[in-house]
């Protein structure tokens, strides 16, 4: 039988009377060096049961033990009784799944940071921990219930994690021990043909709870008469409201109309003391410059967002293809490589956007998107790169094809990702001015990221073209940016510390360095970076990071809100084998 909250309940108040506890101010000394930790299970002043039965109540019956999602296909979790088989069929069925994973209360896209101590199985008997998902999730239904979490969480000196959709790369929606406030329920729409303030903006808008995601927007969108288009992800489940546009938010049509962050009108939040807060140009204007780009989980909690909409367009797009079938020739497969990407400029500067992904001998280029345009006009846009490939010889394979709207487009051509992969990212943003000094070098670049067992998750993007007068926190090299690359290297998230290291080293000191290297004028992206990037408070916000800081202390001086490499995480550490959460003394 699947366990009840109340029966939980129980066996946590029995696991946390029998382990020993931590001093109740929680101050440590690592290493030499002194800490004030959150407050972890088993110390003195972590919550009582009867203080947890009091916080169900308050959010309605909405919390829950937080289980891994391969619970259900082993007999038990730490003395838990979790096995049931209805359930492990469908995780079996599902773990693979994008929009599935998104749905379940504390489940991550990609697994690396839950550490993969508890995945699907046929063998019931396997060993099944918590790792590092987080003690308890509250599945909120409304904004009282987010409030409620994040006050408890204030109160008792809790990890906090705010998940969505867990479409994270960095680790940002699990955490060990913490308390998980979910806020994917929250699927509220309300489209507006003329906005009426605050500021001076009076084009379509539209008003979305946090847990809409990319897809089913662009669908309410296209539905809407006449039809209309948001700048959102190229990933159908990301959530646009949470740590996608708190991060800034790239796209298909970020080029042509900004980035997703450049098109915010307000947000509604609960901020760190538990206060509802509406934040535009008129109210909160500081908190709401920040929201706009200055980091995921660093400020608030978004309740709903309201952001512009655009008239639709008639799109065109262009897939490409250079693999082993087509040469297994390595030079002349780097050939064409840079016959795509030396054209990042000129792409970018017609209000295009390219996805590709490249791996040894294979470069798939799905799609090359052009708003606003026929199938005549992009394959005039696009001939420069076919001639390049016909002069260096390289064979490929091609097709073009219009749509009536950027919708149609996006249903037609984006494919669709996987969830349960393991891997650790970096990645570096390529701007103007380094794709006209430094083209072959970048391509160096990338061999060097190949040859390491890295791959390259690849867009040419340029906001600068479609929103060229902002005011929010946006490192401001996306301003003058080409191209965005993620460098991705395989890795089991239960892997050895010592090769955890060793592909982290790769990312950082191999790929990233040689990725700096190249584009020097480059910066990174906070939503899909390094972790471990130097100098990440200049590479991830540029010139905007001391004001983001002061934002930061104001707006959450205790630390309610963390997730590492955002503005105030400089004074903050996991110790303990990426355990615990503590603030440096």
């Amino acid at each position: 039988m699947w366990p009840t909250t109340t029966a939980l309940l129980v066996f946590l108040e029995i696991v946390s009377s029998t382990t020993a506890a931590w001093p109740s101010e929680q101050l440590v000394s690592k290493g030499g060096k002194a800490y004030s930790c959150k407050c972890y299970p088993g110390d003195a002043c972590y919550p009582t049961s009867d203080e947890w039965r009091k916080l169900n109540a308050t959010v309605g019956g909405n919390l829950q033990v937080a289980l891994p999602p391969g619970a259900p296909c082993h007999n038990s979790l730490n003395g838990i009784p979790t096995f049931d088989a209805a359930k492990c069929a469908d995780v079996m069925a599902n773990f693979m799944g994008e929009q599935w994973t998104t749905d379940q209360p504390i489940a991550n896209l990609w697994t690396y940071w839950t550490n993969d101590t508890c995945l699907p199985t046929t063998d019931p008997g396997t060993s099944c921990t918590r790792g590092f998902y987080g003690d308890w999730v509250i599945l909120a239904q409304t904004k009282e219930h987010i409030k409620a979490g994040i006050d408890f969480a204030r109160e008792h000196n809790l990890r906090l994690v705010i998940r969505n959709t867990g479409h994270d790369f960095m680790g940002r929606s699990t955490a060990f021990g913490a308390l998980v406030v979910n806020t994917h329920s929250f699927k509220t729409v309300s489209f507006t043909k003329k906005y009426t303030g605050p500021g001076r903006y009076r084009g379509g808008a539209v008003t979305i709870g946090a847990g809409i995601q990319v897809r089913e927007l662009y669908r309410l969108a296209n539905q809407q008469s006449p039809p209309v288009v948001v700048v959102g992800g190229e990933c159908p489940t990301v959530g646009l409201a949470g740590g996608y546009i708190q991060g800034g938010g790239h796209g298909p049509m970020a080029s042509f109309y900004g980035m997703a962050a450049d098109n915010a009108l307000s947000f509604n939040i609960v901020t760190a003391t538990g206060q509802f807060a509406t934040a535009n140009e008129a109210q909160n204007a500081d908190l709401f410059w920040a929201l706009k780009g200055g980091g995921p989980s660093t400020f608030g909690v978004v309740v709903s967002l309201t952001v512009k909409t655009f008239p639709e367009v008639p799109s065109a797009s262009v897939i490409l293809n250079i693999n082993s079938t087509h040469t297994n020739d390595t030079e002349l497969f780097f050939k064409g490589v840079a016959a795509v990407h030396n054209l990042a400029n000129h792409f970018v500067d017609n209000g295009m956007f390219v996805y590709y992904e490249l791996m040894p001998l294979r470069f798939h280029v799905q799609p090359i998107v052009g708003p606003n345009m026929t199938a005549a006009q992009i394959t005039k846009v696009v001939q420069p790169m076919f001639d390049a490939l016909n002069k260096a010889g390289v064979p490929y394979s091609t097709s073009t094809k219009a749509f009536n709207t950027f919708f149609d487009l996006y249903i037609d051509i984006f494919e669709d990702e996987a969830a349960g992969s393991d891997a650790l990212i970096g990645g570096r943003i390529i701007t103007h001015e380094d794709i006209d000094k430094n083209a072959a070098g970048i391509i160096d670049a990338y061999k060097a990221t190949l040859n390491s067992g890295t791959f390259i998750i690849g867009h040419i993007v340029g906001p600068g073209f479609g929103a060229p007068v902002v005011d929010n926190a946006i490192n401001p090299v996306w301003r003058n940016a080409s191209s965005f690359s993620i460098t991705t290297i395989p890795i089991a998230g239960n892997a050895p510390l010592s090769d955890k290291a060793q592909a982290q080293n790769i990312i950082t000191n191999v790929v990233g360095k040689a990725l700096r290297e190249a584009a020097p004028h480059g910066g990174a992206y906070v939503n899909e970076g390094d972790l471990e990037e130097p100098n990440w408070q200049t590479e991830f916000w540029g010139s905007h990071y001391p004001r983001l800081l002061k934002l930061k202390e104001k707006w959450d001086p205790t630390g309610v809100f963390y997730a590492r490499t955002t503005p105030g995480t400089e004074d903050w550490e996991v110790i303990d084998h990426g355990t615990r959460l503590c603030r440096k003394l």
